[in-house]
């Protein structure tokens, strides 16, 4: 077992790069695992049906575990909880990040934040392991749609409103970028909160509606560039069928909105990609 670390990320994937870039620039001491060991990570598969508890002696103690991937069943937080602290002298936090794809603001409900119970109709499995995790004392970071590097939203735009049809009932969309949640996991990890979940937006409810009007449907011409394709056309239609005056809509409107300012505001930090279509994303 190697020396211990301040942060070990259990799934490298695209999220757990841009955090171990994020601890690495701060000076913090850090690990990650893959299935296959990459790059110098630990080799690690977590398989929630074993009881073996082999394969985690391989993992570095570690002050606080970020768990990457989902979970999904009541019983894998704890299976992992287990065998981890089984085979190491400490205890740390543990942090499971999730969607916030449960949250769905249905039954006239415009806003949500984090103390609205989840939508029981969403993925019951991963809701059911959140809860474990919260129920032993760890902490679950629901975070919105993933977007910097290669993935920029005004390159959805196609694929989320293909027919006029499809805009129409295209809503809402929630965004946090990369480098922010990897400063939301650290902010986390310095002053933990045991047994409380989080949601994580950049702070603002984006109108899928307003971003078709803008990006069209080939939003990586480049900044500058107008839109083509039929998207502002349709947009401005849409808004003369249902009286919509300006965009974008109101929360109320949009049927979704998702408010995140309890986590910014506790942790006193504040996001550095405020805006999905900040236009640093361009250069």
């Amino acid at each position: 077992m190697s020396q211990k670390v301040t942060l070990l990320v259990v799934g490298l994937g695209w999220t757990g790069e841009y955090v171990v870039r994020h601890l690495t620039s701060i000076g913090v001491s850090h690990a990650a695992t893959t299935t296959t060991g990459r790059n110098g990570t630990v080799p690690f598969r977590f398989d929630p049906s074993s009881t073996d508890p082999t394969p985690y002696k391989a993992l570095p103690s570690a002050s606080t575990v970020l768990i990457t991937f989902p979970l999904l069943t009541k019983s894998a937080p704890e299976t992992f909880r287990s065998l981890y602290f089984a085979t190491h002298a400490d205890a740390p936090n543990i942090i499971l990040l999730g969607s916030t794809r449960f949250w769905l603001c249905s039954g006239g409900i415009a806003w949500a934040d984090r103390h609205t119970a989840p939508d029981p109709s969403t993925n019951a499995d991963r809701q059911v392991a959140e809860e474990a995790v919260l129920a032993f004392g760890g902490a679950v970071l629901n975070l919105a749609g993933l977007w910097g590097g290669t993935r920029q939203p005004r390159n959805w735009v196609s694929r989320v409103a293909a027919t006029k049809e499809a805009l129409r009932g295209a809503g809402s969309v929630h965004l946090v970028h990369g480098e922010d949640v990897a400063r939301a996991v650290w902010a986390l990890a310095e002053d933990f909160t045991p047994g409380e979940r989080w949601l994580l937006t950049d702070g603002r409810v984006y109108d899928w509606w307003d971003l078709a009007s803008v990006w069209g449907s080939a939003g990586a011409v480049g900044r500058g560039k107008p839109p083509v394709g039929p998207h502002a056309g349709w947009v401005r239609e849409l808004m003369a069928e249902t009286g919509v005056r300006g965009l974008p809509r109101t929360p109320a409107e949009l049927g979704r909105a998702l408010d995140s300012s309890e986590f910014w505001t506790r942790f006193n930090i504040s996001p550095f990609w405020p805006r999905a279509d900040d236009e640093r994303a361009a250069l």
